[in-house]
């Protein structure tokens, strides 16, 4: 049975290209909102952190009517460590919307989503967005996104992908650049034309695979998925079940998508995006099948993990003093609480009970967990981030490799090759447009660690980076860390102008007076390699007597301040970022000073 009252989409594409400003497009123009309703910007960024740094974490649904059918739409993230959410959708639809910016073409986070949907063979339409920047290059980027497709090898029937011009934000869409519009209806005409119905059974027995886990305080765990096939109704014994086993459950309540809401229904056939409320214990890749006749669907295969960190218990001197949770027990319960719903993500037990190996898909995808984390009231400590490396049959030592891309003007060319150099980057590609250079590299993922900072600084705000995990290759050798040393804390206290004013001339530092330190906190970053122990609480001595010039103002440098993302760079094997609702600090492993310098003797030594 073919249901041609149905639709399912995802949007795809490449960060900051316009794929949340699409759909806010489409569901205003869809009559989804009251006249008088107030909407926000990119209102399916609905959390705290996706509307701050205005990128998508989590996939969301929606949907949409077109006249008397209903279509389904899943707004994907496009940062590569969220590759995970993407993946997971694209097995809930029947075609992709692939959004590239009119100036910058395809990057190379398009080209890894649009691999994952031609895999799936889903049937793509081009959107070429923001079709009113001054500077667009609509045809020449039409021409590479073919290119793209050609590279990826794609069959005859997806190389005859439609185009759609758009501008999302001023809610236009046409066939032609001579065409004029004022809606997005040649973009709803050429879905509904292109995009299959869904092809289903709806009287065969029940079949519907769990792909995204949500979870509310009311009501706790809430399934998403796809009916594959059978009808499925509200109140329904069902099988839960996968290749090793199944057990029995009962649907609570089942509801549809309509518009930003979730409405209840009484059944939803094959093809239907639904969520389920009352199944507990469900787990992503599971299926939910037939009460009688269950029958497993095939899993979902998620790209590995690449990077690691290890999370423990803050210990500091103010640790539980800015934090409601504090003891390794809330931290094990919400680590484990995330992999539920995040799959990219995976959680291990340590020697340790205090502390807990999490590995995700980048440094952005752990960093966002930490964030939450914090904001959640939770105190903890991270170490630095280390790739994950793999051994081939042989024995060989392989490790995550990454396509960067770069976009720079051409003053700062040789600083950043200079910076990709040292971390064992290979140049594969450079072109010029319109001013920038754009380079593209094949780089080891450790040699990322760090290496933003040090991009933004060598090009002045003025480059672009975008990377992209591009498997694995054999170990390309030494990577040199950071060359400076740390400015350490020599006692716990409050700092004053006077310490502070002696300490920066040996370096940078990260702290202002009147803030309270411990013993062992970096409070700046020496100017030479090795770490070294300066007093910031230090007091002037009053007395009567005066030498000219030395009673002057004390002059302070304002400090360098750390994002979490910056301190989770910065450091080094032994050191480490406490982070607590209110601050972000960095401190060294062992706090003590007499302890860490016997450390360094036995290294010395050994």
């Amino acid at each position: 049975m073919i249901r041609n009252d149905l639709r399912n989409i995802a949007i795809i594409a490449h960060v900051d290209h316009g794929k949340t400003t699409l759909v806010d497009a489409m569901l205003k123009q869809s009559g989804i909102f009251r006249s008088n309703e107030h909407v926000e910007d990119r209102v399916m960024d609905s959390n705290d952190l996706e509307r701050e740094r205005g990128i998508t974490i989590l996939s969301k649904n929606t949907s949409v009517m077109h006249g008397d059918t209903k279509i389904n739409i899943l707004d994907t993230p496009g940062h590569a460590d969220f590759g995970g959410e993407v993946e997971r959708v694209l097995t809930m639809v029947d075609g992709v919307l692939l959004l590239v910016d009119s100036y910058e073409g395809p990057m190379p986070q398009t080209k890894y989503v649009l691999r994952k949907a031609l895999e799936q063979h889903l049937k793509p339409i081009v959107v070429i967005n923001k079709i009113d920047r001054p500077d667009q290059r609509v045809n020449e980027v039409i021409d590479e996104v073919l290119d793209l497709f050609i590279e990826l090898d794609a069959d005859e029937d997806q190389l005859e992908f439609p185009v759609v011009l758009a501008s999302a934000r001023n809610g236009i869409a046409k066939l032609s650049m001579d065409e004029e519009s004022d809606n997005l209806e040649p973009l709803f005409k050429v879905i509904m034309e292109n995009i299959p119905a869904p092809d289903v059974d709806v009287e065969a027995p029940l079949q519907m695979l769990v792909n995204t886990l949500d979870w509310d305080s009311y009501v706790g765990r809430i399934v998403v998925g796809r009916i594959v096939r059978g009808t499925i109704h509200n109140g329904e014994n069902v099988t839960l079940c996968d290749e090793n086993g199944s057990r029995k459950a009962k649907i609570g309540r089942l509801y549809t998508y309509q518009g930003l809401k979730r409405v209840e229904a009484e059944e939803a056939s094959a093809g239907d995006i639904v969520a389920l409320i009352g199944l507990a214990d469900a787990n992503i890749g599971e299926t939910i099948a037939d009460f009688e006749n269950p029958e497993p669907l095939k899993g979902l295969k998620i790209d590995e993990p690449t990077l690691s960190m290890i999370f423990s218990v803050n210990n500091s001197p103010f640790a539980g003093k800015e934090g409601d949770f504090v003891t390794s027990r809330h931290l094990r319960d919400r680590l484990f609480k995330e992999i539920e719903t995040n799959v990219s993500m995976r959680v291990e037990e340590t020697d340790s009970p205090d502390a807990f190996k999490v590995s995700g898909r980048g440094e952005l995808h752990l960093s966002i967990l930490i964030e939450t984390m914090r904001r959640e009231g939770y105190e903890l400590q991270v170490g630095k981030p280390k790739v994950i490396m793999h051994e081939d049959e042989t024995g060989t030592l392989l490790e995550p490799m990454e396509a960067l891309t770069i976009d720079v003007p051409q003053d700062y060319m040789g600083a950043v090759m200079e910076g990709l150099g040292l971390r064992r980057a290979e140049l594969t590609n450079m072109h010029e447009m319109a001013g920038y250079l754009r380079m593209e590299f094949k780089v080891p993922a450790r040699g990322l660690i760090g290496f933003r900072n040090q991009f933004l600084t060598d090009t002045k705000g003025n480059g672009i980076m975008n990377h992209v995990f591009a498997g694995y290759e054999e170990y390309k050798g030494d990577i040199p860390g950071r060359t400076r040393g740390s400015l350490v804390a020599f006692e716990n206290g409050e700092t004053t102008s006077y310490g502070i004013g002696n300490a920066q001339e040996r370096g940078t530092m990260f702290i202002i007076p009147a803030e309270n330190v411990y013993e062992g906190q970096i409070i700046g970053e020496n100017s030479r390699e090795d770490d070294m122990d300066v007093n910031p609480c230090k007091k002037k001595h009053v007395s009567n007597m005066r030498a000219s010039g030395s009673d002057d103002a004390i002059r302070l440098i304002p400090p360098k301040t750390f994002s979490l993302e910056q301190a989770l760079e910065h450091i080094n094997d032994d050191e480490l970022v406490e982070v607590t609702p209110k601050s972000i600090r960095m401190r060294k492993k062992v706090l003590d000073r007499i302890e860490r310098g016997r450390i360094r003797g036995r290294m010395k030594n050994a």
